[in-house]
């Protein structure tokens, strides 16, 4: 570039261009300013109204479908009551979900608005002012609680009020301790899938809460070494719990969790109570997709630095969902369908 040639324009909305700065000035660097300001938000009601959809973000409650996987494993997936129970137990996480959500957006406004990409939510970027999203937030609460009463048992409602009451931990003040903020994220899905059994009355198997809990666990340092590969010297002002991690660390930590779910899903398939259960001793094979899968993940936490989460960035990515499905049609076939040889 000349060295009398304006800089390129970044093309973000509420960008001004502003000189070079001179010799031995030490200002920081143009883009670092820039990240500590929101992007000029401005539009009408319905604008407003898709930056609330947004913020609760209904493309993640896809989480919730744990909630469905007791009645799933006790081969009670084409019961209609108990479905429907199940439904109405996804519905309450996801409301509640929703809730968690804007609280965290709430919480993390100044840390949202230093990141390159986060800056963009509804609240960081003013398009859903953050006295609405507090009342949304309460909301869905009310809303959520009052539903898994009515839906019962009351160990639903237990269940849920946990939930929410770990989040809310969560977004004051555990966020903040690395590896307690992982802890509680797995939290989060192993009472997903308590809640499912309390709505349908169906046990639980120890199998089940461990397999979610590991997975939660491996998910959330995944996310957790992409943030802070990606933060490099601005971790801390993204998420105050990424000063204390390392990638060292984090891949000690990915490396456990892979091999301790993979091990513990694999004693699940081999269980004779399971055998006994699906009437199947074929089960074990879709340990390959379970392999393929954390493969898959680990390879998009290191290959998209550029991606807001690979949590996230695994629901877009077409090898991964297909990984998932062909894992869901063979546990359905076996499940429901094979019967052992005589």
């Amino acid at each position: 570039m000349a060295l009398d040639s304006p800089p390129p324009p970044s093309g973000e909305p509420g960008d001004v261009e502003r000189p070079e700065p001179a010799s031995g000035d030490v200002r920081p660097p143009r883009a670092e300013v820039e990240l500590d300001a929101p992007p000029v938000s401005r539009g009408g009601a319905l604008w407003r109204v898709g930056g609330v959809v947004l913020t609760v973000r209904p493309h993640q409650w896809v989480k919730n479908v744990f909630v469905l996987a007791p009645v799933v494993f006790a081969k009670e997936l084409f019961e209609p009551a108990l479905l429907s129970r199940a439904a109405g137990a996804f519905g309450v996480f996801c409301l509640l979900a929703g809730a968690v959500y804007a609280m965290n957006d709430v919480a993390d406004v100044d840390a949202d608005r230093a990141h390159p990409v986060k800056r963009h939510r509804p609240i960081a970027s003013g398009r859903v002012p953050v006295g609405a999203a507090r009342v949304l937030a309460a909301a869905l609460v009310v809303v959520s609680l009052g539903a898994a009463v009515l839906i019962g048992p009351w160990q639903l409602a237990a269940v849920a009020a946990t939930y929410f009451g770990i989040n809310l931990a969560y977004s004051l003040r555990l966020k903040h301790v690395a590896y307690v903020d992982v802890l509680c994220i797995a939290a989060g899905f192993v009472l997903r899938v308590w809640a499912g059994g309390f709505a349908t009355a169906v046990e639980v198997s120890s199998y089940l809460l461990v397999c979610t809990g590991l997975l939660a666990l491996f998910l959330g340092f995944g996310k957790r070494r992409h943030e802070l590969a990606a933060a490099a010297a601005n971790a801390g002002r993204q998420r105050a719990a990424l000063e204390a991690y390392s990638q060292g660390g984090l891949d000690v930590a990915l490396g456990v969790t892979a091999l301790a779910t993979t091990v513990t899903y694999v004693a699940y398939t081999l269980d004779p109570h399971t055998r006994e259960l699906f009437r199947s001793d074929h089960l074990w094979p879709s340990t390959l997709f379970v392999l393929a899968g954390v493969g898959r993940f680990l390879q998009l936490v290191r290959s998209r630095p550029k991606a807001e989460s690979p949590t996230q960035e695994m629901l877009r990515d077409g090898p991964f969902v297909a990984i998932v499905l062909l894992w869901v049609a063979l546990v359905l076939f076996v499940v429901y369908q094979l019967r052992p040889m005589r």
